[in-house]
């Protein structure tokens, strides 16, 4: 089995079983695990945010108790930890590279091979009497249940898709009533997605802020200092409003706005914004400004709302491929017209 630490912060003990000692985690959150929680969410070390992949225990486990199958990312596993109190389960810990269940059930990492291999190596068959996983609903696309059994002898019950119906799943007999199978979207669920998109996008934005302001530069003496600071400061401004249409409005207006692409919901949310900007400062910019930010405004936030569909429910990696296909040309032509637009109103003076 792979090693543990007490560092890790989450253990409490050792159970002992036939194949050795297995650790005993902690079922209530710690200050550093709300931490690292909000760190995450903010993109700072995402890629460390894991735990070792091996079998754990809940409560006090015998044979008989069940055995739920999860990812070794560290939010999915306290999700699912922090559930567990007055529960006597065993945890078996798949090596998912740090990804949460849903995501790495389409890559293909919390997969029929890695359950085989963690059911093997972690000798459960030695630790209970049963041969039954149960897996999160949202892992299935990865996994199949007639090789898992071929390959370790245990078959596959697959639980509800939130870990907080865990202990109703169990006590009902491992029965997932209709509602524990439906997949919700809530506005919490999506507003907390914001953060990580705007952390991601910082890097870009830095590396266009140069550009954006020697375009800026550019009138009818051939570059002035003074107008690449003011038209690369109202540049900057139409960014960020783009940015926070597609990260912030797009995902709060959700359910209201039509279409189903999401890059058209983000082009959709762009436009008002940028028709509002050009009424409010219909006398302080020309008409071929107010072209640009027309042309700019949707363009940004059709993107950003477009990169947001990874972290949706709603759709799937073919169908995200096929929206970027279509999509990003036309985004692109946008961009291009707002560019142009800028200079040329720029040149008119």
């Amino acid at each position: 089995m792979e090693p543990v630490s007490y560092r890790e912060g989450f253990l409490d003990g050792w159970v002992e079983t036939p194949a050795g000692p297995v650790p005993r985690v902690v079922a209530t959150l710690r200050a550093r695990d709300i931490l690292g929680r909000w760190k995450v969410r903010w993109g700072i070390g995402r890629g460390r945010y894991r735990i070792a992949p091996r079998l754990y225990a809940a409560g006090n486990p015998v044979p008989e108790s069940p055995v739920l199958v999860t990812a070794n990312y560290k939010m999915t596993w306290d999700a699912l930890r922090k559930e567990l109190g007055g529960v006597d389960a065993w945890i078996l810990v798949l090596d998912t590279d740090g990804v949460n269940v849903w995501c790495a059930a389409g890559k293909g990492a919390f997969g029929t091979d890695e359950v085989v291999r963690r059911v093997t190596e972690s000798r459960l068959a030695d630790v209970v009497t049963h041969r039954r996983l149960i897996l999160p609903q949202l892992g299935a696309p990865g996994v199949s249940a007639h090789r898992v059994r071929k390959g370790c002898g245990f078959g596959v019950t697959y639980g509800p898709v939130y870990a907080r119906d865990i202990k109703r799943f169990l006590a009902d007999g491992m029965k997932a009533a209709p509602e524990m199978r439906r997949v919700a979207f809530p506005l919490a669920e999506r507003l907390s997605l914001t953060p990580m998109e705007i952390v991601g996008l910082l890097k870009p934005v830095g590396l266009a802020l140069p550009v954006l302001f020697l375009l800026a530069g550019i009138g009818p003496g051939v570059f002035s200092l003074s107008g690449a600071w003011q038209r690369g400061t109202a540049a900057l401004a139409i960014l960020a409003a783009g940015i926070l249409g597609g990260a912030v409005a797009t995902p709060l207006l959700l359910p209201w706005i039509p279409w189903k692409a999401f890059s058209i919901k983000g082009a959709f949310i762009g436009a008002l914004l940028a028709a509002s900007g050009a009424a409010l400062y219909r006398d302080a910019v020309g008409p071929l400004q107010t072209l640009a930010i027309l042309s700019a405004l949707p363009a940004v936030s059709s993107f950003v709302a477009m990169n947001f569909t990874g972290a949706t429910p709603f759709t799937s990696p073919s169908g995200v491929e096929k929206e970027m296909r279509r999509a990003i040309p036309v985004q692109a032509a946008l961009a291009a017209s707002a560019i142009v637009f800028w200079i040329t109103g720029a040149l008119a003076g």
